[in-house]
């Protein structure tokens, strides 16, 4: 049975060069800086190198490694747009990159999963996959009672893949932990290993698509199709129509975009309050819209679970930060522990930082872009700035972990789609403990 390049020297090798690579791409371009040749020109060239191979070899390789690179890929609209283009080209090829399983593969995965009659399940079943993603790959089919389906198959050896995949990546993040001061990172990685490898179970992906289906029920504006039949390597689901939301984002007018990225938002909030689910995996390719004008969603694999809902603490940082309560904001935050105890942090500069991030809610009408997203990532990444040194001190308390990253990535969806949105309007119908007078 094939399996997926999943050999432990093989794939080290390839993950380890990614930062000799660009540590010799550093190099490089500092020696050109010093022979006279403009840094910006030099800056520009190492990005579009380091792009090229950073996807490349993650492109490469199924499960974990693939994961994080997808997952990276929302955050193309916050790269400055002349190193944007090798970028986004890269990004794109890498969402649908992994090679299609053989048709005699899935046939035998489908019969050890499904059992020797699987074919009776099925009136028909297309060999060639719609869809291939990190550590599984899609089929349309048609069940046997007519409905049109959606089958996931997962890689053989996805699961070795993942974890092996994960150990390696979570050995770099140790070693860029021991740089930030603030940052209390085992629990961190430990959150994103559960949730990672808990995706390689379909029963489980099956479990929470259920209730966002249940929740979600005849809603008017939103959709999720329901599931038909679950094992640990197959998930078959209704089929979904529609646009999706890429296509908006590369081509849609301006009432969709406005449409679709109020949908966006309030489905991510609307997850914790209504099916007790944060979607954890929002980038745009698991999201259209259906023929009837619904925001549909798919593939659940990555969900946090809040069966409270979302947290009220979320909401009621934000009502202080908005009221100027820099000493609030910093009361709150080491409640919260996103400040440790051992931590100095100047109140009126942590609220200053901050201050960019909440735009959206300063205002009545927000357009989400990619010029707001790149004045973020540029005072978080610039080491001569303030931000910069105040992100070091700042924690990421594992609860927080799956939040902090659906919300990091959902702004840069947002961004990516270019909508106008009533911010505060969503905020307050949806969002736990924001705005509450008491």
């Amino acid at each position: 049975m094939s399996e997926l390049p999943r050999r432990a020297l093989s794939r080290g090798v390839r993950l380890a060069g990614l930062p000799a690579g660009m540590a010799g791409r550093t190099a490089l371009g500092l020696g050109k800086r010093l022979g006279g040749r403009p840094a910006e020109v030099v800056a520009a060239e190492m990005q579009a190198r380091t792009a090229e191979q950073v996807f490349s070899v993650l492109g490469q390789l199924k499960g974990g490694a693939m994961k994080v690179g997808q997952a990276m890929s929302v955050f193309e609209a916050a790269l400055p747009e002349e190193v944007a283009g090798p970028y986004r080209a890269t990004l794109t090829r890498l969402q649908d990159a992994a090679p299609a399983l053989p048709p005699a593969v899935v046939h035998e995965v489908l019969r050890s999963e499904l059992g020797d009659g699987w074919r009776r399940l099925f009136r028909d079943l297309e060999d060639v996959p719609v869809a291939a993603a990190s550590i599984g790959q899609v089929h349309r089919g048609t069940w046997a009672d007519g409905r049109q389906v959606a089958v996931k198959v997962q890689y053989p050896g996805a699961g070795k893949a993942l974890v092996s995949d994960i150990t390696q990546v979570s050995r770099v993040a140790r070693v860029a932990g021991g740089w930030i001061p603030g940052l209390e990172l085992g629990p961190v990685l430990a959150e994103m290993k559960e949730r990672l490898v808990e995706e390689l179970d379909y029963t489980v992906e099956a479990a929470s698509q259920r209730a966002f289906a249940a929740a979600f029920r005849d809603d008017p504006d939103f959709a999720v199709p329901d599931v038909l039949e679950a094992t640990e390597r197959v998930l078959v689901a209704e089929w979904m129509d529609g646009v999706p939301l890429s296509t908006v984002i590369a081509s849609g007018t301006q009432e969709q975009r406005d449409l679709a990225s109020r949908r966006y938002l309030e489905f991510l909030f609307l997850g914790p309050s209504e099916a007790g689910l944060l979607h954890a995996d929002p980038h745009p390719g698991n999201f259209r819209i259906t023929p009837d004008g619904r925001f549909g969603a798919l593939d659940f694999g990555a969900v946090k679970r809040l069966p409270d809902g979302m947290p009220p603490a979320i909401g009621r940082l934000l009502t202080v930060a908005l009221s100027d309560d820099a000493d609030g904001v910093v009361e709150g935050l080491r409640r919260e522990n996103f400040i440790r105890p051992t931590i100095d942090v100047d109140a009126e500069q942590l609220l200053d930082f901050l201050t960019p991030f909440l735009r959206p809610v300063h205002t009545e009408l927000f357009t989400f872009d990619r010029a707001w997203l790149r004045e973020l990532f540029a005072r978080v990444q610039d080491p001569r700035t303030p931000a910069w040194a105040l992100g070091l001190k700042l924690n990421l308390p594992r609860e927080y972990v799956l939040i902090h990253r659906v919300w990091a990535s959902g702004l840069a969806v947002l961004c990516q789609i270019g909508g106008t949105v009533p911010c505060i309007e969503v905020l307050e119908d949806h969002l736990p403990g924001f705005a509450d007078e008491g």
